[in-house]
């Protein structure tokens, strides 16, 4: 029984009653125990074997050191299959899982918020034929919390801890309590699976979470971001050009440091600790240091101090090679884009062009309202921005459709969303006449 279907059945309850916290059952363990972590080639052959004699969807799940190692790998995979049981594989030890891939060749892939983890999975040789999201199809379904826990509430009635979902999953051995939460990640996978496409089944939505599932399938790894160093913390009070060149300066250094150690780069030098050096520039050891730390908290404090004494050589080197820049070769405060600028300065730049996008917003959350789908799911902010700041030569349904395509759009997003941004674009196309 589903969140919803407990409320309505309880709708003659006393006020004390219905102030009460839902409970749920506490899902402590898998229910055929915690499996070994496999990290051999002949354990992994008998995973093979059993998965692809298994039936039905495959639930997967990755498990990545963010914040602790360089990068995003995958330091365990989970998969769970129906008449085949649970596995957890070390993929350190076993780089290469196409086997695995090969047996599930012909199987649903289960995940929860699949982009996260697709990247990760290909690099060891796992590409779903074909997926089921349950993160995004909750998103679709209209819960206002997606994460996996309060997903599982809603629809199974379950509780699952989450207290492991943060810690260093490169450490070996990995401790029993940690396998036991990774296990529990997929234990239920599948029939949470089925519970969201029934839901999405009763409210007639099936087909826009299929055209979102196969666009997931071709999601591969976001292109690195170009100049990935002015997205650091703290850019915000950097105000001039000579300051944004040791910003540069230092972070590459940081970052060359950081993928050599394979370790997450604020734990070589925090962000905060890093725009300080380049608005001070110091020239010696001794000036590194400031009076007092820009970090917060003692461990970062910590962090800070053992960064700036190990690589001080490092940074005054950087430090030395930015300050010798010409003024012509000093980065630009911001970073030219053919992207519209932000919406905050529509209003300055093209009042006309800001009028639609008031009106198109205001459009999108009454419809975001009426069908139960986050905006940012309707339409990504940045395609509605872009069709609006730069319209098609023709404001007629069939050029906007065509323009949405041109960005991305699914059918069901353009077929949603094409009236309003029409309607937006003849609404200021009025004002002006």
């Amino acid at each position: 029984m589903t969140d919803t279907d407990e409320t309505t059945a309880d709708r003659g309850a006393t006020d004390a009653e219905d102030s009460e916290t839902p409970s749920y059952e506490q899902l402590t363990a898998p229910a055929d125990g915690v499996p070994p972590v496999v990290g051999d080639k002949q354990a992994l052959a008998d995973v093979v074997t059993a998965l692809a004699g298994g039936a039905g969807p495959v639930a997967v799940d990755a498990e990545r050191a963010s914040g602790y190692r360089y990068g995003q790998r995958a330091y365990l995979v989970q998969l769970r299959r129906h008449e085949a049981g649970t596995f957890l594989i070390d993929p350190i030890a076993l780089p290469d899982l196409s086997a695995v891939q090969d047996a599930l060749s012909d199987a649903q892939w289960v995940l929860h918020a699949a982009t996260q983890d697709i990247p990760c999975l290909a690099e060891v040789g796992l590409r779903p034929p074909t997926l089921f999201d349950t993160e995004l199809g909750a998103r679709l379904a209209g819960l206002p919390k997606v994460g996996l826990a309060a997903v599982l509430e809603h629809y199974l009635g379950v509780s699952l801890a989450k207290e492991h979902s943060a810690v260093d999953w490169s450490t070996r051995p990995l401790p029993e309590p940690w396998l036991l939460y990774a296990a529990l990640d997929v234990e239920l996978l599948v029939e949470l699976r089925d519970a969201v496409e029934a839901d999405l089944t009763a409210q007639g939505k099936q087909d826009w979470a299929a055209q979102e599932f196969a666009a997931e399938v071709e999601f591969t790894a976001r292109a690195p971001r170009e100049d990935p160093w002015r997205r650091t913390s703290g850019m915000h009070k950097v105000r001039n050009r000579r300051i944004a060149a040791h910003v540069r300066a230092l972070w590459t250094v940081r970052d060359q440091i950081a993928q050599q150690r394979d370790v997450a780069p604020g734990r070589i030098l925090p962000d905060a600790t890093l725009v300080d050096l380049a608005v001070r520039q110091p020239e010696k050891p001794a000036s590194l240091t400031s009076g007092r730390s820009v970090e917060s908290g003692r461990s970062r404090q910590r962090r800070a101090q053992q960064g700036l004494q190990r690589y001080q050589q490092q940074w005054l080197e950087a430090i030395r090679e930015a300050g010798a820049l010409t003024d012509d070769e000093l980065p630009d405060l911001s970073r030219r884009s053919d992207a519209p600028p932000p919406a905050r300065a529509w209003a300055d730049r093209d009042p006309v062009a800001a009028a639609r996008l008031a009106s198109a917003r205001t459009s999108m959350s009454e419809l975001s309202e009426e069908v139960k789908v986050p905006v940012e799911n309707l339409l990504t902010p940045e395609t509605l921005r872009r069709v609006l700041w730069t319209p098609p030569e023709t404001t007629d349904a069939e050029a906007v459709d065509a323009a949405l395509t041109e960005h991305g759009a699914r059918q069901w997003q353009r077929e949603l969303v094409t009236p309003l941004v029409v309607e937006a674009l003849h609404a200021s196309e009025d004002a002006t006449d």
